[in-house]
């Protein structure tokens, strides 16, 4: 089963390449190693709303990253900011899933639930995921 920390670009989509239009732009259409969770895509979307160049991901389908640049020879440039951005969202996504795990665990010196889901519980939150 592949993570949030799995998520990056593979490459490209295949079926929408890049082309030269004859407005001053190239579409691009990052393909993701796998599908990205909602919360995840709307992160994206926010990091990447003040850039130049914008870029978005569909936050209902999750697997493609739109963007754009005005000539070829900036087509590094834009795959090495998405990495970042892509890189940045997998971090956030995961720093805001650790801090509700611990907002969730009981306080100390509070009654915890007994039985076999409290000890399932317990096992969960001791995971070591690193």
């Amino acid at each position: 089963m592949e993570g949030i920390s799995d998520i990056r670009i593979c490459g490209l989509d295949e079926a929408r390449p890049p082309r030269i239009r004859k407005q001053p732009y190239i579409d691009l259409y990052f393909k993701l190693s796998h599908q990205a969770p909602k919360k995840w895509c709307e992160d994206f979307n926010s990091l990447t709303a003040s850039r130049t160049y914008k870029a978005m991901i569909d936050s209902k389908n999750g697997e493609f990253i739109e963007s754009w640049v005005r000539e070829p020879s900036e087509l590094g440039q834009a795959l090495e900011d998405m990495k970042l951005f892509v890189e940045t969202c997998n971090q956030a996504y995961i720093e805001r899933i650790l801090a509700q795990a611990r907002s969730d665990a009981p306080e100390p010196g509070v009654v915890q639930e007994s039985g076999p889901q409290a000890e399932l519980n317990r096992m969960v939150a001791a995971l070591n995921f690193d």
